[in-house]
């Protein structure tokens, strides 16, 4: 199935999924809204005529307080039919006295969304709605910011320990 083909099965059911980039191009993704994307994903999964059974990673994505947005880039395959598709979500950007944003989680459809979107939480700070287990990953529960935002500031220290040198290392007060 062509991504031409795709685009046209989803868009008969969701009428708001967008096209980004040259259909001709290396991989043209699809944009859904954000509270599209757990719909979009589990009609993605159930269709006999798609059946995208395989999740291969979630990006989260900073775009910094100039543009004020974030992404998500969803990465499918059927491997029965050997079909690969791209889609997207861009929502706005919290402030640092904000919540994080949210969006739908879609960890009961792929399992292995668990692990992507924790991660993301961890690293990047966007919260998934309905996830199971939404805590950090990779970092202790009680770190400071998300170090994959563009206004991510490193803490000086945790726990006594030094994170970030200015002129080198510094020896413990």
């Amino acid at each position: 199935m062509t991504f031409q083909e795709i685009t046209e099965v989803i868009t008969n059911h969701f009428p708001q999924t967008k096209i980004d980039g040259d259909l001709k191009g290396p991989q043209p993704i699809l944009i859904l809204p954000s509270d599209a994307i757990a719909d979009v994903c589990q009609f993605l999964h159930n269709d006999d005529r798609l059946f995208f059974d395989y999740l291969a990673c979630i990006t989260g994505i900073d775009n910094g307080p100039g543009l004020n947005t974030m992404e998500l880039v969803y990465n499918l395959t059927s491997i029965p039919y050997g079909h690969d598709l791209m889609i997207k979500i861009v929502f706005p950007r919290n402030t640092e006295c904000e919540p994080l944003p949210a969006v739908p989680t879609v960890s009961h459809i792929w399992r292995t969304a668990d692990w992507h979107e924790r991660e993301i939480f961890d690293l990047v700070g966007i919260h998934f709605e309905g996830h199971p287990d939404q805590r950090r990953i990779l970092l202790p529960e009680d770190w400071e910011g998300h170090p994959l935002r563009k206004d991510y500031a490193a803490q000086d220290r945790y726990h006594g320990i030094y994170v970030k040198y200015e002129d080198g290392p510094r020896l413990a007060e």
